[in-house]
């Protein structure tokens, strides 16, 4: 959902460190409203719930035959999601973390548009597993694999969507975005999401901060109608190094994001947006919070009882 989030607001003039302070806060998902809403993977409270998920999926793993899962160490897959081993997976190393790209010009000097790790820490490498194990743990089938496991029938989701509805309950039916189908329990904060940033790109504010960091670029000799045109050239990809050329347009594009207050520009104007839907959704959201509350809860007894 990254590529879903994004910026505008007042602006300001370059070259003031409280001001590149200031937009380098706001560019992190948790400077927006909705974020409330969405639970942060590194917070205590969500790696319980993702360890009692495991928990559960272990269980059902030997129940569905798997009986070396009985043994398996919950500390090797906390934080990942199953990779089916021989299937490509997101090895690119291209992207941004921040949700309005990069706004470090030193940073984007050295590493382009390559800048897929969140400025704390790594991200986990997810683990690849034998088909029939990972068919089990998810319930995603490619052509011509069997339904069940040790003739014991998949449930849906595999044991770690029967885990996760045994923590939160059904899941919400999924939701459309564009054209893709976004599924899962915290598919209506993410979907509102996408729905304020529509609206926000429409926003007179928006547009004209990108006009004047589109002007800002095209004086360092960069022609670039918004900073997604830049960061998605298509002579970035495929490449497991930036190029030069690259380190040049992420440089120009993280200082004219700075020179033009364009990160503060847009955030206004998209937190507005968020604070709108929020108020128009405020029991949906709500609902799913006291489920992600209930689910913590359930969590911990499942910890508890392990030990």
């Amino acid at each position: 959902m990254t590529g879903l989030l994004a910026v505008s607001a007042c602006q300001v003039a370059g070259g003031d460190d409280d001001a590149d302070d200031g937009a380098h806060r706001l560019n992190t998902m948790r400077a927006f409203p909705l974020q409330a809403y969405v639970p942060d993977p590194e917070a205590a409270d969500s790696k319980a719930v993702g360890t009692a998920q495991w928990i559960l999926a272990r269980r059902c793993m030997v129940g569905l035959g798997f009986t070396g899962f009985g043994m398996l160490d919950l500390r090797t897959v906390e934080s990942t999601y199953p990779v089916r081993q021989g299937t490509l997976h997101g090895s690119s190393r291209l992207g941004d973390d921040s949700p309005y790209g990069v706004d470090d010009p030193d940073l984007a000097a050295q590493q382009g548009y390559h800048n897929l790790l969140p400025r704390e820490q790594e991200s986990e490498r997810p683990l690849e597993w034998p088909a029939d194990q990972h068919i089990a743990l998810t319930g995603t089938f490619q052509s011509g694999d069997s339904h069940e496991a040790h003739g014991r029938p998949v449930p849906e989701g595999g044991c770690l969507g029967q885990a996760a509805r045994q923590l939160y309950g059904p899941e919400p039916a999924p939701v459309k975005i564009g054209v893709l189908k976004l599924s899962g329990y915290y598919s209506v904060p993410m979907q509102l999401w996408a729905e304020a940033q529509k609206q926000a790109r429409k926003d007179p504010a928006w547009k004209k901060a990108d006009r004047a960091w589109s002007d800002c670029m095209r004086d360092k000799g960069f022609h670039y109608p918004d900073p997604d045109r830049a960061s998605l050239d298509t002579d970035w990809f495929g490449r497991d190094k930036p190029s030069v050329k690259e380190k040049k347009t992420a440089a120009a594009d993280a200082r004219c994001k700075l020179d033009t207050g364009y990160i503060q520009a847009v955030f206004a104007v998209e937190s507005g947006r968020q604070k709108a839907v929020i108020a128009g959704h405020r029991k949906a959201l709500e609902d799913r919070r006291v489920m992600n509350e209930k689910a913590v809860v359930k969590a911990r007894k499942i910890i508890a009882a392990e030990n």
